[in-house]
């Protein structure tokens, strides 16, 4: 890894063909907290996408997002990813210009559906097995981002133990982003003043698991969460062990609010002092809105980077 290394929201396709997973965490952070990423919801009941012949994933990188995290991945029945469009991963990866591309892996010890999503997706096939990151690794995704749907009972306890044996076994080959910002009823998320636990231990525990990016809630959108909150943990996993990342992620449903709200919460990200920026898939067809990510996008990194990352696609 070379520490000229470009920062992430000035590199395009012939930077991210030869980004390792060491050289990518080193040009988000040299990003200094500008960093853009979109979840692209992949199950069927969700349509193919937003519109016809394109992927929500390529959507979502024209409109200013320098990352994208795939959620609901079925490694045990590709025919399920249908907002893939019969794409295989690297095909994926080709026809978005080899732009950071993750999944998303559920921590469940019980690996069963919730009610409510009974029948929309396959919880067996994006859980966090050896098998399924043995795959992963293999294909050479760029970020694995461990967590727990809602609904589904993960814990942080969970989502510890499961860092700790992938770093263990793949050590630099993945960047592992692990920690707990959904799935708030069986145990709060990190940062929710009315957890049981103690929040910065939590921290703590997960980078000495390994993790090399933490994720927590975003103030804003996640109920009672504040700056202040959100803040503190950062500064904690900055400082903890120098190099660590911090990602905040805008979801709860108010990905799919109007531009004006998302233009307020991504100042409170800024505040934050995260690294990276998420915004969920609570939209439609398995997407925010993409003048949502547009506008996270400019509130965050202005207009002059927003749209280099939009033209930028095959330079």
């Amino acid at each position: 890894m070379s520490h000229d290394m470009i920062r992430l929201i000035s590199a395009s396709k012939r930077d991210f063909v030869h980004m390792t997973p060491a050289d990518l965490k080193l040009s988000i952070q040299k990003s200094e907290g500008r960093a853009v990423m979109g979840q692209h919801c992949l199950i069927n009941a969700m349509g193919e996408g937003l519109v016809q012949h394109v992927t929500n994933s390529e959507l979502m990188f024209a409109f200013g997002a320098d990352m994208v995290l795939l959620n609901a991945f079925d490694f045990d029945d590709p025919s399920m990813n249908l907002g893939l469009h019969g794409l295989s991963y690297a095909e994926l990866k080709e026809r978005c210009g080899y732009r950071p591309i993750g999944i998303y892996l559920g921590c469940s010890p019980y690996v069963v559906p919730s009610a409510q999503d009974e029948g929309r997706y396959n919880p067996m096939g994006m859980h966090a097995s050896p098998e399924h990151v043995a795959q992963a690794v293999a294909w050479g995704v760029d970020f694995i981002v461990l967590g727990g749907d809602p609904g589904t009972g993960t814990k942080l306890e969970d989502i510890i133990e499961t860092t700790r044996w992938i770093k263990e076994r793949y050590g630099d080959e993945v960047l592992v982003f692990a920690g707990k910002w959904e799935d708030g009823v069986t145990e709060k998320v990190l940062g929710d003043p009315t957890a049981s636990f103690d929040s910065r231990e939590m921290v703590k525990r997960l980078i000495d698991a390994g993790a090399d990016v933490i994720d927590l809630p975003c103030p804003g959108t996640r109920s009672g969460i504040t700056v202040s909150d959100i803040r503190d943990l950062v500064t904690l996993t900055h400082t903890y062990k120098p190099g660590t990342l911090a990602m905040v992620f805008l979801n709860s449903s108010v990905e799919g609010a109007d531009v004006d709200t998302i233009r307020q919460i991504a100042l409170l990200m800024k505040q934050t002092g995260a690294d990276i920026n998420a915004i969920g898939d609570g939209g439609f067809t398995g997407i925010s809105m993409p003048k949502n990510i547009h506008q996270l996008s400019v509130s965050l990194k202005g207009e002059q980077y927003t749209y280099f990352r939009m033209a930028s696609a095959n330079r």
